[in-house]
């Protein structure tokens, strides 16, 4: 494997169908990827979102507090991550959730130690909550996970191949990049991942890989080092 320690970045709307709720096959389907890979002897966390549940910027006007509306949508992660971790434990995987907000009934709190212990074990850590703090997007935990956790790679699952100029669903002449920088990333606007979560790559020196998680062995691929998807890489 080129990688030996990876944080996936999975969006909520990765384990619903039409992004909406909760679909079984589709989170059979990214567990058994997951599942594949662990079984290769790579440590493995992944940060999930929820907005296929809620996200906070949606309810901003329903409630009088956005740091409120951030905290609903950390608790809809921490749904996610259940649904996840049962998908895993269904394709044979042993998986933590843990969780930057307190839910001792549920999950374990995140402890860097003990997510690199569970690792060590075997064990995929799946990683809820968000960062535990209003105003930070789960692209932004994905990096702090993965710069905490020592990770060789960023992943960020999506429903496209890659990153592209212009969105391929709309424009059929958008062009794919198959290699960035985060300079790049960021003077064209590409929307790869929010601001702070790419400039905290550039400082960690953490390369991104942007591929289709729903394309069946991606995931391994990936991880093998095969040309899938997009990688951001440097300054």
């Amino acid at each position: 494997m080129a990688y030996r320690s990876i944080l996936l970045k999975l969006s909520g709307e990765a384990l619903g169908q039409d992004g909406h709720g909760l679909h079984r096959p589709s989170i059979d389907l990214i567990a058994g990827q997951i599942a594949e890979v662990a079984r290769g002897g790579v440590r493995i966390g992944v940060v999930v979102g929820g907005g296929n549940i809620l996200r906070g910027r949606d309810v901003a006007d329903t409630v009088t507090v956005r740091a409120t509306a951030d905290q609903m949508g950390m608790l809809a992660t921490m749904i996610n991550g259940l649904a996840l971790m049962d998908g895993l434990e269904r394709a044979g995987c042993e998986a933590r959730l843990m969780s930057a907000v307190a839910a001792h009934q549920i999950c374990e709190p995140f402890i860097r130690r003990r997510a690199i212990r569970h690792q060590e074990k075997g064990r995929v850590v799946v990683l809820a909550g968000g960062t535990g703090n209003p105003f930070f997007t789960t692209d932004t935990t994905a990096a702090l996970r993965a710069s905490e956790l020592e990770c060789d790679v960023l992943l960020k699952a999506t429903k496209v191949d890659g990153v592209y100029d212009a969105d391929p669903r709309k424009q059929p002449g958008a062009r794919r990049f198959e290699r960035l920088t985060c300079r790049e990333v960021i003077d064209r606007n590409l929307g790869v991942m929010d601001l702070t979560a790419i400039t905290m790559c550039l400082d960690n020196r953490l390369p991104i890989v942007v591929f289709d998680v729903f394309r069946s062995g991606n995931l391994k691929r990936v991880v093998a080092g095969e040309p899938v998807g997009t990688t951001v890489q440097g300054g």
